[in-house]
């Protein structure tokens, strides 16, 4: 099994970091966080300054998974650039054209895959994190113009050791489709915290299941979202304006005839259809062949929101949903 070098570990890149050496990878790490060391070090990982974890990458031809903020990334890829320039890499970076861009701008040389593990908790820190994070959960492995199937693979199959499947897919497509079930979110969660609480004590002592789950992920670290939405600012404005238009819908509706059905049925509906998706029921099975003429099938697949849950030799398993 290819070794494992995570730079950064914080609560994703921890979580990497556990998952892939429970896996049986050999894995170390490196970050610019004292208290992430330590408590990694307290776990029994061993843990080097970046060069240092760099160099050994290059000998050992390990795989190399960037988990720094997307504000970090380019320092990161100088880096690489300077001590492995041609490394096997992935990142878990929640965002995923801005950094192929820098990757092919400061790194060409690299064998790069883009990946996003959709997993996490409202903590940061490597303290956070869990060797069981990613079990079951879907991981986006990118495939564009420069990807080799043999750069796909080895970030697919890091995610599969990890415990979850891979939604194959492009950068630009997996930006639009996450500022809408993850960096919208976060966004909402601020506002619906900020309006309980412009509501007074009374309204906080009164907050129940409904506002906690919808205020979860407000407790998140403010300056690591901040670089997620941000970072997918294009992106992020057109989910913004599709539910800007909702909102005015049904206040327009709710001032005029009173009634919210319309918007009600239509997100009750959306929910269905997610617990119908998150279920797995009505897929089909079937295998592609890990050939270089077969990424175009592969993202065709993550489209329609199929996933691949297993490697063996040169085949993927892969679930469509039917219909």
């Amino acid at each position: 099994m290819r070794a494992v070098c995570v730079i950064g570990l914080g609560l994703i890149g921890g979580s990497v970091l556990r998952a892939a050496s429970g896996a049986g990878r050999p894995a170390w790490g490196a970050t610019a966080s004292e208290a992430d060391a330590a408590a990694a070090r307290d776990e029994g990982f061993e843990v080097l300054e970046t060069d240092s974890a760099l160099r050994r990458a290059k000998q050992e031809d390990a795989l190399v998974v960037i988990a720094v903020p997307l504000t970090a990334v380019r320092e990161v890829l100088r880096k690489i650039a300077e001590f492995h320039p041609g490394a096997w890499l992935t990142d878990v970076v929640s965002v995923k054209d801005p950094v192929d861009f820098e990757v092919r701008k400061l790194a060409p040389n690299a064998r790069y895959a883009g990946g996003h593990p959709m997993a996490g908790t409202s903590s940061s820190g490597f303290a956070a994190g869990s060797g069981e994070l990613f079990r079951g959960a879907a991981w986006a492995v990118t495939i564009e113009e420069a990807t080799t199937i043999e750069a796909w693979r080895e970030a697919a199959q890091l995610a599969l050791d990890c415990g979850a499947h891979v939604v194959p897919t492009g950068a630009a497509a997996h930006d639009d489709s996450v500022a809408r079930i993850s960096h919208l979110p976060h966004l909402f969660a601020a506002i619906l915290a900020t309006v309980g609480a412009d509501g007074g004590p009374l309204a906080l002592s009164l907050a129940a299941g409904s506002f906690r789950d919808a205020t979860r992920v407000a407790g998140s670290n403010p300056e690591l979202v901040r670089a997620m939405t941000e970072g997918n600012k294009a992106a992020l404005l057109d989910a913004v304006d599709d539910a800007l238009g909702r909102l005015g819908a049904a206040r327009g509706s709710l001032a005029s005839t009173g009634g919210l059905k319309s918007t009600l049925d239509s997100g009750h509906d959306a929910r269905n259809r997610l617990e119908a998706v998150a279920s797995g029921e009505g897929t089909t099975t079937s295998s592609v062949r890990l050939r270089p003429e077969a990424l175009p099938r592969l993202r065709d697949l993550g489209e329609l929101g199929g996933r691949v849950t297993a490697i063996h030799e040169d085949q993927a398993t892969t679930e469509v949903p039917m219909g």
